[in-house]
């Protein structure tokens, strides 16, 4: 059974689904991140075995051993991979540890675009259908029942209701290269023009500008300050999609991501005793609301 060396520092966050934990190590005098992803077993959901479903967990193993992303002027980079260690109950990755030194939001966007620029492989590994897949772990669930009992009832429905309408122009744009991934923790300093980009478990394929609709939710900067300068790195790139077609495919990203991520954080706190309006300033509920606070002119814009 693998077990990390005892003389890593074991890293507070990167625990996910299969992913068993992070740790820094040093070795030859460099400082690395170690991840530890374990197999999928027997009782955990079909998809995680499914070679182009977003949750597909050996596709970070597939990136570092297959897909050189070191090429400046690509928008993204990954650090320097050194090695992956594969054994029967999953692999370890292995990748040079980077300071995080987040460039500014307009930098960062443009990167997103020059990235989207660029080509893939067409590999069966990597992901498609991200954001559809997301919003399909609701359907079982009846949609969003939680904000059903909110002020955001109404605006909800209509999103829930006309879910197949947007999701299918959204899947219906041409496809483009996506880290899939693209929140600042993620993307964490800069190399030259280009971001230094971690975590490429999700990366794939998705319409120009969703990565950009994932990105805005955390950004410090509007979405269209963000989106403008993602429009320029995809022109810095050569490629020029009708701008509505990126702004569209940016903010259904955008607010159906954040719409589910609320419904996620009421629902746990639904499950305490009081009433539901009474944590709405709970602080593993308040920063979804925010979020989503900022995100309504995009939300009106879609339903408009």
């Amino acid at each position: 059974m693998w077990q990390p060396d005892p003389t890593w520092r074991r890293l507070p966050a990167g625990r996910g689904t299969l992913t068993s934990g992070v740790w820094l190590a040093w070795l030859d005098g460099v400082e690395w991140v170690v991840k530890r992803v374990d197999a999928p077993g027997p009782d955990q959901a079909p998809e995680l075995s499914w070679p182009g479903h977003p949750a597909y967990w050996r596709r970070e193993a597939e990136v570092a051993l297959h897909l050189p992303l070191d090429t400046p002027g690509a928008g993204l980079v990954a650090p320097e991979s050194r090695a992956v260690e594969e054994d029967a109950d999953g692999y370890v990755v292995w990748s040079r540890h980077v300071p995080a030194e987040p460039p500014p939001g307009p930098f960062t966007a443009h990167a997103l675009g020059r990235f989207a620029a660029t080509t893939l492989p067409d590999e069966p590994w990597l992901s498609r259908d991200l954001l559809p897949s997301r919003v399909e772990r609701a359907t079982g669930r009846g949609g969003w029942p939680t904000l059903q009992r909110t002020t955001m009832a109404d605006l909800a429905d209509a999103l829930w209701t006309r879910r197949g309408h947007f999701l299918g122009r959204y899947a219906a744009l041409p496809q483009r290269p996506a880290h899939g991934d693209a929140v600042p923790a993620n993307l964490v300093a800069r190399s030259g023009d280009d971001v230094v980009a971690l975590d490429w478990g999700q990366l794939g394929f998705a319409p120009a500008g969703a990565d950009l609709g994932y990105f805005a939710l955390s950004g410090r900067e509007g979405f269209d300050v963000l989106l403008a300068a993602y429009l320029d790195g995809l022109a810095a790139g050569g490629l020029d999609p009708d701008p509505e077609d990126v702004a569209y495919a940016a903010r259904v990203m955008a607010v159906y991501t954040v719409v589910s991520q609320a419904e996620w954080a009421l629902a746990r706190a639904a499950k305490g005793e009081g009433a539901l309006a009474g944590k709405y300033r709970h602080p593993s509920v308040a920063p979804y609301l925010r979020a989503l606070q900022r995100q309504l002119p995009q939300l009106e814009r879609l339903l408009a």
